[in-house]
């Protein structure tokens, strides 16, 4: 048998159990600071004391692995009849004696905290055959390889194979006995600390990944998560997610700190703001008491509310004081012509809708959070400058505008190019940290959803978009599928409940009417709807709903059920679960309903109106 082998074996289990036996142990979780091994040291020259007779000492104490070993000599004198009389002053309230010759020992167990219960143990000073038989046989030192004191009772078995091997006289059985012991008691550890890092991987289920920001995720995945890659090939490493459970609840908690802190440089809202905010997911959100609440500046809490709501300040890093001037340049934009209708009333009702579309919809997350971004830009901007004037206005006076932008898409180049010249002033630049890839898409996005409000395109856009839902397997273009939203958005004050429809007809029709009368002093003919001596309101905001707005919202709602409607359930799987079908819930239905039974009645009383105005002018004559 090869001893040397043996012994460097023995050896080695029992560095690795005396390192266990240092490092926080499955028992406590929080333990005490270990006790500094026992040093030795001779010192390099006789001190004071050393030169002093030395006097004859009964007792002596040393540390061993974290145990006090008190060593009494009985003197020949008086030899130990019994353990009572032998060690009668020696304090017996954590520790056991034991004799072995002339030596008695009394043991107390390192590191346990006062009143910690615990197993003792008896062990001679004189026999390593002694020491592994009271191991085995004594039934105060029988204990389990997955105990709390397995490491340390591996331990001395370890040190008394040592012991025998050195001697070249200990049987193959035992040595294998107590070699497998320790090797149980390794194993153990080794399954235990696996175990317990699985019951914490487990936490993380009650936490939402998307409760964070990905950046804050990686950075606690990085920083607070046990690098396993470190004893794992690089193909063997698997991202742990669920082992940052108290990590993600410590970054969410970071994060709320540094939203607080961060809002104190963010712009304040009043307390009836908030009130009327807290309102803005409604279909019907009555956007005329924010005018009214936020001393005229809906545009201003409205946008600013939304942009931090979906996270995209955060996400964008948008400057708050960048982004609160972009936003008053914005609002002064839209007043800059003072439109009844065109103006930022106008601007933040869209921009609104288009929130409740993106979010009760469940369109949101079919997109990115730069597709979001964009598009609650383009619903801001969308009549940035309006001139309270149609297209057609442009192009029949040969305005400056009309002339720039060629009779194309006039008044909607005019918003984004001038909305965009905004962006040029550094201090309202809220697209700064944007990469360069991202504006590119932003402004392409933008530019293409604000185009297709031009009512020009209306019929062809839901031409284009009913042939295109109609396919079996129909992939539609985000760009379209956002511009189409838009616009149903933008002409959606019919589809409101009545008291804000009948007052956005009132504003719009007054817009009109001015149209009206510049064109009467140019001698230009009258646009449709703009001549005040000469107009059917009921009437003619039925057929605008008949065939405009109706028409619009069913197909932006198809397109919808397109988009989120989950996939067709596989026919084997049919009857192994039951997939619900998908509901998009249309709240402009009723409105549009009521609103029209509104403007037929009123139609009955305009017929009424007018057949005796004609039947008055017909005495007159």
């Amino acid at each position: 048998m090869d001893w040397s082998n043996i012994s460097d074996t023995v050896k080695s289990l029992s560095v690795l159990l005396r390192r266990k036996m240092e490092s926080p142990t499955r028992s406590n979780r929080n333990p005490e600071p270990a006790e500094p091994s026992p040093t030795y040291s001779l010192p390099s020259q006789p001190s004071p004391r050393a030169q002093q007779p030395l006097n004859k000492r009964e007792s002596a104490r040393i540390q061993l692995d974290g145990a006090t070993y008190t060593i009494v000599a009985s003197s020949s004198e008086h030899p130990a009849k019994d353990e009572t009389s032998t060690h009668s002053s020696i304090p017996r309230s954590n520790g056991q004696v034991n004799k072995s010759g002339p030596l008695t020992i009394v043991r107390r167990g390192g590191n346990r905290k006062t009143g910690e219960k615990h197993e003792t143990e008896r062990i001679p000073i004189n026999s390593d055959d002694d020491l592994l038989e009271r191991l085995d046989h004594d039934p105060d030192l029988a204990i389990t390889y997955d105990s709390p004191d397995a490491c340390e009772n591996a331990a001395l078995r370890l040190r008394g194979l040592l012991g025998q091997i050195q001697k070249g006289e200990i049987s193959a059985e035992t040595l294998q006995k107590h070699i497998l012991f320790a090797a149980k008691v390794l194993e153990a550890i080794f399954i235990d600390e696996n175990k317990r890092q699985a019951e914490e991987d487990d936490e993380l289920s009650e936490v939402q990944p998307d409760a964070v920001p990905p950046e804050v995720r990686e950075w606690l995945a990085s920083t607070f998560t046990r690098q396993l890659g470190t004893t794992k090939r690089k193909s063997d490493e698997k991202p742990k997610f669920k082992s940052v459970a108290h990590a993600i609840r410590a970054g969410i908690f970071v994060d709320r700190i540094y939203r607080r802190v961060n809002t104190a440089a963010m712009m304040q809202f009043p307390p009836e703001v908030v009130k009327v905010l807290k309102t803005l997911d409604e279909w019907s959100f009555d956007v005329f008491a924010l005018h009214d609440s936020s001393g005229g500046q809906p545009i201003k809490f409205l946008s600013y509310d939304l942009l931090n709501r979906y996270g995209i300040m955060h996400k964008f890093k948008i400057v708050p004081a960048s982004l609160e001037n972009f936003l008053l340049k914005i609002e002064e934009g839209y007043g800059k012509f003072k439109n009844p209708y065109h103006n930022n009333l106008h601007a933040a009702d869209v921009t609104q809708t288009v929130h409740y579309m993106l979010c009760k919809t469940g369109l949101m997350n079919w997109l990115t959070d730069l597709e979001i971004f964009a598009t609650l830009f383009a619903a801001l901007i969308h009549d940035f400058e309006h001139t309270g004037t149609t297209n057609n206005f442009h192009v029949m006076s040969g305005s400056e505008t009309a002339l720039l932008y060629n009779d194309r898409a006039v008044l909607e180049n005019h918003h984004i190019s001038s909305s965009f010249r905004v962006l040029k002033e550094d201090d309202c630049n809220i697209l700064q940290n944007l990469s360069r890839e991202e504006y590119r898409e932003f402004r392409t996005l933008v530019i293409d959803m604000v185009l297709a409000t031009d009512m020009s395109f209306h019929f062809q856009q839901l031409k284009t978009m009913k042939n295109l839902i109609t396919l079996a397997d129909a992939t539609i273009e985000k760009s379209k599928a956002l511009s189409l939203v838009l616009h149903c958005c933008d002409i959606s004050h019919p589809a409101k409940r009545w008291e804000l429809h009948q007052r956005w007809t009132t504003q719009l029709l007054e817009e009109f009417f001015r149209q009206g009368d510049k064109e009467r002093e140019l001698n230009l003919p009258f646009s449709p709807l703009c001549d005040r001596n000469n107009i059917m309101v009921a009437e003619s905001q039925i057929g605008f709903i008949d065939f405009i707005v109706d028409p619009s919202m069913a197909v932006c709602s198809d397109m919808l059920e397109v988009i989120l409607a989950p996939e067709k359930p596989n026919p084997k799987k049919e009857l192994e679960t039951e997939t619900e079908p998908f509901v998009l819930t249309k709240p402009w239905l009723a409105c549009l309903a009521d609103n029209k039974r509104h403007w037929r009645d009123k139609a009955v009383h305009e017929a009424a109106q007018n057949e005796k105005k004609e039947s008055d002018q017909k005495l007159d004559s």
